[in-house]
C-alpha cells in the first residue's frame, strides 16, 4: 500500500511503551511457525527476520480471556446502549468534530459518507483515540494465530499481513499497539484492512492511523465507499410488527422486500419505496422489544463490524451528533 513503506517514520515517533511480559513464548519455534515463515517468505521477506520478529512475541493470557468473551454477546441492547450512547460520549464526539470540521467537510464531500457517521465509527471504537489498545500488536497477532484455535486461519492470515507490511516499512515491533485482536489505530483497522481502505488524506506519502485524524477519517470513509456506501440514503426505519419471530433470523444482509416483509407482519412506521431491500431487526429496549427494518446502508455499517447492534450504535450517536451540530 503507498505510504506504509514510509509509515515508519510516523511510527518512530509515537510515544508508546512495552506491556508487561507475563510468559514467555517463542513463536518462532512453534509447530505452526515453519509454514508461516514459508508463507510469507515467498513474498520476498527475510527468513532470519521472520523468525526474530516472531520470537520477540509473547503469549498473553489476557487476549485468550478476552476474545473468549466478547462483552457484546452477553449483554441485551438496552445494556449495550448504556455503553455506546451516552452523553459523555456525544460530548466528545461534538468536540472531535469541531477539532476536526474542516477535515470532515472536505472527506464527507469527496466521498458522500456523512461526516457523524465517521465520528460515530470512530467515537465506538475508540472514543475518539482516548482507547485505541494497550497490547503489543505482535503479542495479540500471535497469541491469537498460535494459541487460539477456533479463530487461527483468521488471525494468522493477519500475522501474516502485519510481518510483511512491517518488514517492508521498518515498523518498530516491539512498540506498536492496539487492541486484543491486534486493530490497530483510531479506526480499529486490522492489518489486512489497513493495507485495502487506510487513505494519505495529505498526500505526503505518509499514512499515520494512530496519531493522525485526518488520515484516520480519510481512512474510514474509504472503508465505507469500498463497501457500497450510498450517499443521501437512509440507514434504518422503525417498523410495527406482528408475525412470526422466527424472521428475525434472516441476518444482516437485506435481502426482502420491504413489501415482502410487510407481508410477513413487519410493516414500516414510515412511507418508504416498495421495492427496497431490508433486513427484519429486533431489539430488546429499555422499553420492551423495538422492531427496524435494516436498509443497504446499515448493512455496510455492519461491514465495519458485523453486529446489528454495533450498527446501530453507531447510527443512533450519529444522530445524536448530527442534531448537536445543527
Amino acid at each position: 500500500m503507498d505510504g506504509f513503506m514510509r509509515v515508519h517514520k510516523v511510527l518512530l515517533i509515537l510515544t508508546l511503551g512495552c506491556l508487561p511480559i507475563t510468559a514467555a513464548a517463542d513463536y518462532s519455534d512453534h509447530p505452526s511457525a515453519t509454514a508461516l515463515v514459508n508463507r510469507v517468505a515467498e513474498r520476498g521477506i527475510d527468513r532470519d527476520w521472520l523468525r526474530s520478529a516472531l520470537s520477540e512475541a509473547t503469549r498473553q493470557e489476557s487476549i485468550l480471556k478476552a476474545v473468549s468473551r466478547p462483552a457484546e454477546k452477553s449483554k441485551p441492547w438496552s445494556e449495550y446502549q448504556d455503553i455506546f450512547l451516552t452523553v459523555r460520549r456525544a460530548k466528545e464526539g461534538i468536540e472531535f468534530w469541531r477539532e476536526n470540521k474542516e477535515t470532515l467537510e472536505r472527506v464527507s464531500q469527496a466521498t458522500g459518507v456523512p461526516a457523524e457517521v465517521i465520528v460515530a465509527i470512530i467515537g465506538v471504537e475508540t472514543y475518539y483515540g482516548r482507547i485505541t489498545g494497550g497490547y503489543r500488536v505482535i503479542d495479540a497477532l500471535s497469541t491469537l494465530a498460535f494459541d487460539y484455535p477456533r479463530r487461527s486461519p483468521f488471525f494468522t492470515k493477519e500475522l501474516e499481513v502485519f510481518l510483511e507490511l512491517a518488514y517492508q516499512s521498518g515498523l518498530p515491533l516491539a512498540e506498536l499497539k492496539g487492541s486484543y485482536a491486534g486493530a490497530m489505530g483510531l479506526g480499529q483497522f486490522m492489518p489486512s484492512s489497513y493495507r485495502a481502505y487506510a487513505k494519505d488524506f495529505e498526500g505526503d506519502g505518509v499514512i499515520d492511523i494512530w496519531k493522525n485524524p485526518n488520515d484516520a477519517i480519510m481512512s474510514v470513509a474509504n472503508y465505507f465507499v469500498a463497501h457500497g456506501w450510498r450517499p443521501g440514503a437512509e440507514v434504518i426505519t422503525a417498523a410495527r410488527f406482528s408475525g412470526d419471530p422466527t424472521l428475525f433470523d434472516a441476518g444482516l444482509k437485506p435481502k426482502l422486500s420491504i413489501e415482502a416483509l410487510a407481508g410477513k407482519g413487519l410493516t414500516p412506521v414510515t412511507e418508504q419505496s416498495v421495492d427496497q431491500l431490508a433486513t427484519p431487526i429486533q431489539f430488546d429496549g429499555k422499553s420492551g422489544k423495538e422492531h427496524w427494518l435494516g436498509l443497504h446502508n446499515f448493512y455496510v455499517i455492519t461491514r465495519y463490524n458485523h453486529s446489528a447492534m454495533y450498527a446501530m450504535a453507531v447510527h443512533q450517536l450519529s444522530q445524536t451528533l448530527r442534531a448537536q451540530m445543527l
